[in-house]
């Protein structure tokens, strides 16, 4: 997977256009500005930015998704995990629960996630 990190700044620009996408891109200079009181010349180049990346694409003056927010999340926790508990995820788990303890509901549907993805 290609790896995307982006700025704050970016990152806030992404969740507006997934909430919104497709959206023309008048719209989202304005939804911007209305939202986090940028110029139109500071949309178009986070935009661009992204656009660049991968994530979103700009055609006929309207913006679409590229990358699904959730595909987009879900390589950043693999990476995550990759980069820091060697790609373990029963020791990213391990961590993460850090001596808490799970309902029965959260063990039976950490089971389930577990049996739905354990290789043949």
């Amino acid at each position: 997977m290609t790896e995307f990190r982006l700025t704050q700044m970016e990152s806030r620009f992404a969740e507006l256009v997934w909430a919104h996408a497709p959206i023309g891109s008048p719209e989202l200079v304005k939804l911007c500005a209305r939202e986090m009181d940028w110029k139109k010349s500071t949309t178009y180049t986070v935009l661009k930015k992204l656009c660049d990346k991968g994530i979103f694409v700009n055609e006929n003056a309207t913006v679409s998704v590229r990358l699904t927010k959730e595909a987009f999340y879900a390589g950043q926790s693999r990476r995550y995990i990759e980069d820091t508990f060697g790609g373990s995820l029963p020791g990213f788990l391990a961590a993460f629960i850090g001596g808490r303890k799970l309902t029965d509901g959260q063990a039976e549907e950490l089971k389930r996630l577990i049996d739905a993805h354990v290789e043949d």
